[in-house]
């Protein structure tokens, strides 16, 4: 049977990582869950092969289930009914297969009947399903809502809600609105307290929300009278049960049209505050954001190698002038450049959700004991790198998910363009990963930052001063050009520091040239650890010389009068 885990040795390769060891003792306590949960592990290497046996179970849904159902599922798609949405049927039988597997909940403690995973393995699992299928992604994704109930929400919310989660509930983030969509300070929906229920009330319009009938919804809305701003925003939980939200329209999308995407109506809504009021944009919503970024970037390395292997596949079966297209150099050429595309996004995704990892696993500990001086550094390190890495990670890995599935149709020519072929469904269910969580846009405006305070160059400075092969020390040395290439970049926009829309129209540049140089040093780490990663590594090196002297020569031949001829040239 196929397995899209075991088929896909970079899978265990970044899950075999060095840090894994620390990140699984952090989780895990010491294993002192082994006292009283049976199916806890009692050491490192008994939890390493609980992670690769549930991968197992994933990779073998996906690829014996969800991707055969991704066709049928595009097709027929969600419908309302009585105020319900009704899955299409794959969708269901998607849903179930993981339910039964006990695969919602992952990251769930084992007191809420979770499987107390690590965010690598479970990040790892929306990969796979993601190449499976990654408008399904999003439905068993927003399981994520599970974590900012976790850390957020009353013992009493954990008990009542999380262990409907493993149990398959559903959920939604229910954020956007007609009037506020990237800007979530606009946000509307009106919540007030009844002091006769005891409860919170919803009343308004939500627009754009996956999954929007969920069971359970976490909804931003305003709490406070006379705000207009973040200040004024809180987080609730909403349970379906109450049956006081109207669907009013499933969206008519151009992809991952087996996610359903609802406009719905709070009417009265019965609510339960998450947390303290105000908090609700600043802190939960953040977190949870943050979180969806992540799974924005799994989704798009799944997505990415789905589109990858039909072209491969096709590549190799497709005979033109008596050969495989595969032999001729433009095609080739193309193939291994989103092979390299997809290690290099892939590396950069586990890198970022191992810093997750160390620091929310820390978290969680100070929240029973003190940590140690070295422990609070650690922390601190690792969120840090967190909150840069995560806007670097959805930016790159979306815009990347996008060329590749472009690349797919131009790898298939004129069949591409025909139903009858999956990359066609592939190319459609792209177009939204740099878009929703946050455009493009906004990630370059989140990830500016580590590019001014120097912190991308360090984080580059410290792969490139580790020990490699002798082998590898010319692609080193070519690394150092880069490098020096992206010092001057950042040193000619520090010119514009005083000029912000000269600063911005360079923003983009800089935040991309941040990320071709962090991928390539982390290829060059795995290329030293296995000779498999060789080939991508020199690729993207040879290709990211050139992005970086591009976008080296846009910077510094930038004048601010670029913009008057922008502005003038809007006829």
């Amino acid at each position: 049977m196929a397995n899209f885990f075991s088929d896909n040795k970079n899978l265990l390769f970044h899950l075999q990582n060095a840090d894994m060891e620390r990140i699984v003792n952090l989780k895990e306590r010491n294993f002192l869950d082994a006292e009283s949960y049976v199916e806890a592990p009692a050491s490192y290497e008994e939890a390493m092969e609980n992670y690769k046996l549930v991968l197992e179970i994933v990779g073998e849904i996906a690829a014996d289930l969800i991707a055969p159902n991704a066709e049928s599922v595009d097709a027929e798609g969600p419908k309302v009914v009585n105020n319900e949405i009704h899955y299409a049927s794959g969708t269901l039988q998607n849903h179930n297969a993981l339910r039964d597997a006990g695969l919602y909940g992952m990251a769930l403690p084992r007191k809420y009947k979770g499987l107390n995973f690590p965010y690598l393995p479970y990040v790892m699992a929306a990969e796979i399903i993601s190449r499976a299928d990654a408008g399904f992604a999003n439905i068993w994704g927003l399981q994520d809502c599970a974590s900012t109930i976790c850390e957020f929400g009353s013992e009493e919310q954990k008990e009542q809600f999380l262990p409907r989660i493993h149990a398959g509930a559903t959920c939604s983030m229910d954020l956007t609105e007609p009037d506020a969509g990237s800007d979530l300070q606009s946000v509307r929906l009106k919540a007030t307290f009844d002091e006769e229920a005891n409860c919170w009330r919803l009343n308004g319009v939500k627009r754009f929300i996956t999954n929007g009938d969920a069971d359970i919804k976490l909804v931003l809305a305003r709490s406070e009278e006379g705000t207009d701003d973040a200040r004024g925003l809180s987080c609730f939980l909403y349970d379906r049960k109450s049956n006081a939200v109207k669907i009013r329209r499933i969206e008519n999308k151009l992809g991952i049209k087996g996610s359903p995407t609802a406009e719905i109506v709070f009417d009265n809504a019965p609510a339960q505050l998450v947390g303290n009021r105000i908090f609700g944009l600043i802190k939960y919503v953040m977190s949870l954001m943050n979180g969806a970024r992540l799974g924005v970037g799994a989704q798009s390395v799944g997505l990415a190698e789905a589109a990858y292997q039909e072209a491969l596949s096709y590549a190799k079966q497709r005979k033109q002038f008596g050969n495989a297209i595969i032999s001729f150099p433009q095609v080739y050429e193309m193939l291994a450049l989103m092979r390299a595309k997809i290690d290099a996004i892939r590396t950069l995704l586990y890198e970022t959700t191992r810093f997750v990892d160390h620091y929310k696993a820390l978290e969680n500990i100070a929240k029973e004991c003190s940590l140690t001086v070295e422990e609070k550094t650690e922390l601190k390190e690792n969120q840090k790198c967190a909150d840069f890495y995560t806007p670097l990670l959805k930016l790159i890995s979306s815009e990347y998910a996008n060329q590749i599935a472009y690349d797919s149709i131009q790898v298939h020519g004129g069949s591409g363009y025909m139903k009858e072929y999956a990359c066609e469904r592939l190319y459609r269910d792209a177009r939204i990963l740099s878009i929703y969580e946050g455009t493009s846009q906004l990630q370059v405006v989140a990830a500016i930052r580590g590019v001014t305070n120097g912190f991308f160059l360090q984080k580059i400075e410290n792969y490139l001063s580790k020990p490699i092969s002798a082998e590898l020390q010319d692609l080193r040395e070519q690394m150092l050009v880069m490098k020096q290439y992206y010092a001057e970049m950042c040193a000619t926009a520090e010119q514009f520091s005083d000029k912000p829309t000269s600063f911005d129209l360079n923003a983009r540049k800089l935040v991309e040239s941040s990320a071709i140089l962090i991928m390539c040093s982390l290829l060059l780490l795995d290329a030293n650890q296995d000779n498999t990663y060789l080939h991508s590594c020199k690729l993207m090196i040879h290709w990211g010389m050139a992005e970086m002297l591009k976008n080296r020569t846009s910077i510094t031949r930038f004048t601010p009068e670029l913009k008057n001829d922008l502005l003038a040239n809007l006829r």
